[in-house]
């Protein structure tokens, strides 16, 4: 599948046909750049209006698509992220059943969503407010995905931290703690390199510590973690002392209940992620078909309309849509050229003639004799 597509509209000569043109540019693309895919745009007969809606709506033509690819990529790039977040591949994506390369070089007009004989502005409309739909309903989804996912990662990030700021309940059993009427048990987070320190001095921070009651409970690359048993009326003063010296005492009370509680908030965090994942993964997949189907049903709108401005009433010209290989693009281009109306040619500037600065200036659409844009599916 390409990722990149023109969508061009050829104009039709006098006594001529779109069959005609249809024809010698299928020979042309055969004899000069035989890879390069090539399939016709079928338009239908859409609702012309005024000269001067038509000029209205080509102001806003170039914003709307530009809004349209970037709410299709940001979609995409959001399955992305949760396939690899997942592990999982889903299928190739979709649109009404159809892979996307084939709904696009396969179009077909959708009367019953977009009546023809609706004003072309109404049209474009819907279709805009449709797809903005969409993307307020993605960041919302979103937004409750990361949520989740960022209480996720703030409680991995205890369970996994230094032992100055993580969760110490896994380290910790009922045995190392002593909490009575008298003595209680501390816990100090030294630094790996200060245990010899730790262990020459915790006795005399304060009065009435139990001697060699400090224990190791677990070792990082940065800390141990020790407990020390003392007298209740003592806690505050070796907390001072042991601030003092560098040791860090951190507060904990160690509770079954409030140990089991974060293990269950921590599985349904869990489950959650994966139900929301799940879900949004799916959500994104089924919208992304519906943005798709929404922007090409607008290109369709767009290469009308242009097409009228550019070669006048009625319409009449030959809509396409090929996918020519970057080392294709220059021969492509003079083909394309070479089967609109010569008379008009010199004034338009090829790809070459026209700077950089002036091509962004000006638009794709300008710097040929023809209506051309671009669609990039990635």
């Amino acid at each position: 599948m390409a990722n990149r597509y023109w969508v061009v509209s050829l104009p039709v000569q006098n006594n001529g046909s779109s069959s005609t043109i249809w024809n010698q540019l299928q020979q042309n693309i055969s004899k000069h750049s035989f890879d390069t895919p090539l399939y016709r745009f079928n338009i239908p007969n859409l609702r012309v209006g005024t000269l001067d809606s038509l000029l209205s709506l080509s102001d806003d033509l170039n914003k709307s698509n530009a809004f349209m690819e970037g709410v299709s990529h940001k979609i995409r790039r959001q399955i992305e992220e949760l396939e690899r977040v997942s592990g999982a591949n889903t299928a190739a994506l979709t649109v009404d059943g159809v892979p996307v390369d084939s709904y696009l070089t396969r179009f077909v007009w959708d009367d019953a969503k977009y009546p023809t004989m609706s004003p072309l502005k109404e049209i474009v409309d819907g279709i805009h407010a449709q797809v903005a739909k969409i993307e307020d309903d993605l960041k919302v989804r979103v937004s409750e995905y990361n949520n989740i996912r960022s209480q996720l990662n703030a409680i991995n990030r205890k369970q996994t931290g230094s032992l100055a700021v993580r969760d110490l309940s896994n380290l910790v059993k009922p045995e190392d703690i002593i909490n009575s009427e008298h003595l209680t048990t501390l816990l100090a987070v030294v630094s790996k390199y200060s245990q010899k320190d730790w262990l020459a001095s915790y006795e005399t921070l304060t009065s009435y510590v139990v001697p060699r009651s400090s224990k190791k409970l677990h070792e990082d690359n940065e800390y141990a973690l020790y407990t020390v048993t003392l007298f209740n009326r003592v806690a505050d003063n070796f907390r001072t002392s042991a601030r003092e010296k560098g040791f860090q005492i951190r507060d904990f009370e160690y509770s079954p209940e409030t140990h089991e509680g974060r293990k269950q908030e921590l599985d349904k965090l869990m489950q959650d992620q994966e139900s929301l994942r799940g879900s949004l993964l799916q959500w994104c997949c089924t919208s992304y078909g519906e943005v798709f189907s929404s922007w090409m049903h607008f290109c369709a709108v767009r290469l009308f309309s242009e097409s009228i401005l550019r070669y006048g009433l009625p319409p009449n010209f030959l809509a396409c849509v090929l996918a020519p290989s970057v080392k294709a693009e220059k021969k492509v281009r003079s083909i394309l050229e070479g089967l609109s109306d010569s008379s008009n040619s010199a004034y338009w500037k090829t790809d070459e003639e026209v700077g950089a600065g002036m091509a962004n200036l000006a638009g794709e659409a300008d710097t040929h004799p023809y209506v051309s844009f671009t669609i990039n599916l990635l």
